[in-house]
């Protein structure tokens, strides 16, 4: 189990992991008063899903706008993030 994952369900056991995306996991945070969520790099994402699918660019952002960033699962949600030097 990635060590990140471990930690944040210690702290908080409703937190929820993407199926495949471990290798895209960058931390874990939380808004006062919230309980953490894993911290996802997005286009980390995109490199895991083109190679693991071997789907284009497009096809990825497509199918993690439709099926992961767009799913709000309750409180566990985790949270999809763009780095600055991506932009």
């Amino acid at each position: 189990m990635n060590k990140i994952v471990e930690e944040v369900s210690k702290l908080n056991p409703r937190a929820l992991v993407a199926d495949g995306l471990d290798e895209a996991i960058v931390g874990y945070g939380a808004q006062y008063g919230s309980e953490p969520v894993i911290i996802y790099d997005y286009n980390a994402c995109l490199t895991v899903l083109m190679r693991d699918n071997k789907w284009d660019h497009d096809e990825a952002i497509e199918w993690m706008e439709y099926n992961v960033v767009t799913s709000y699962v309750g409180q566990g949600t985790p949270i999809f993030m763009l780095r600055e030097e991506d932009e």
